[in-house]
């Protein structure tokens, strides 16, 4: 009875490893197919610049006194459609690269592909979420680069003292992507910009196949490994003197409860002769929700920089 059981049980588990290879085979396949056919759209909207060997992508646009640099959060597979940005490596249509995701790196990486592009600065830079460690990296580091900061929900070193990152479901993430499983999932490529944003039909098609293919990228899943010690970098270096004008959310979607963030929020403020805070009551992708009352503050601020 008991090796009738025994043998049971391993039919049992036999078939159900059977049927996860074939899903999971079915995935993989599909997910070939479709990013084949999803190849003619993905054409880059500005401009490829060649660092360390690879490609990077920045878009411009419009012309005038100031010079705005759009820097994308972490995970933001297509950044040129939630921004007008610079891409990093493995973001967008830049080339997934093998190069180290330690803040000197980024920044220097940042740095040339405005200079090879022509964007001269000094730079307002627009940070979101994780970005903005690198955006007061950039400005203790250059100061005579950077004219102001405006955080779009940015993160703080403060942010990510506590915060606890499981990178086993990092990877996880990233297993799901590469199966091609996150096809299955119902509107999971449906980001804040396709939802709230103004994107045309042409550029949300454009922007679910930039999703499929920068999804959980190795550059991505190495900032994330490389975060709590950027971060620390950054917090040791002190604040830095430029201008900053902070947006926040209420807390939503940045794993953090409402209370909490904007304490971060208001602790890094209240610290910065230089800073001023303005809250939101929208998650975290507030340039997609309240864009127009951030673009109104964002130019009121802009506009006493120069008096």
């Amino acid at each position: 009875m008991r090796k009738r059981f025994k043998r049971l049980m391993l039919i049992i588990f036999t078939g159900i490893i059977s049927i996860f290879v074939l899903i999971l085979s079915v995935s993989f396949i599909n997910h070939k197919i479709q990013l084949s056919k999803e190849e003619e759209l993905f054409a880059p909207t500005g401009q490829l610049v060649e660092v360390n060997g690879r490609q990077m992508h920045v878009y411009t646009e419009g012309n005038g006194e100031e010079t705005l640099v759009f820097m994308s959060g972490g995970g933001t597979s297509s950044p040129v459609l939630d921004f007008v940005v610079i891409e990093k490596a493995g973001y967008g249509f830049s080339e997934v690269t093998d190069t180290d995701r330690d803040i000197d790196t980024i920044l220097s990486e940042t740095r040339e592909v405005l200079l090879k592009s022509g964007v001269e600065g000094p730079y307002i830079l627009f940070p979101h979420s994780m970005s903005g460690i690198e955006a007061l990296n950039w400005a203790q580091v250059y100061p005579d680069e950077i004219k102001a900061i405006i955080g779009l929900d940015m993160a703080v070193p403060a942010a990510y003292e506590n915060f606890d990152i499981n990178m086993s479901l990092v990877r996880l993430g990233a297993f799901a992507a590469n199966t091609g499983l996150t096809r299955w999932i119902t509107n999971l490529s449906e980001s804040d910009a396709i939802k709230y944003g103004t994107l045309t039909d042409e550029e949300q098609e454009l922007y679910k196949a930039i999703f499929y293919r920068r999804t959980s990228t190795k550059n991505m899943i190495n900032e994330i490994k490389n975060i709590k010690a950027n971060a620390q970098k950054v917090k040791e270096a002190g604040t830095p003197n430029a201008p900053i004008l902070l947006f926040s959310s209420n807390g939503q979607e940045t794993g953090f409860d409402e209370k909490k963030w904007i304490e971060i929020q208001n602790n890094f403020n209240n610290k910065n002769d230089n800073a001023s805070l303005i809250e939101l009551n929208s998650s975290h992708y507030i340039h997609n929700i309240d864009y127009r009352q951030i673009a109104k503050e964002s130019e009121e601020f802009i506009e006493s920089l120069n008096r």
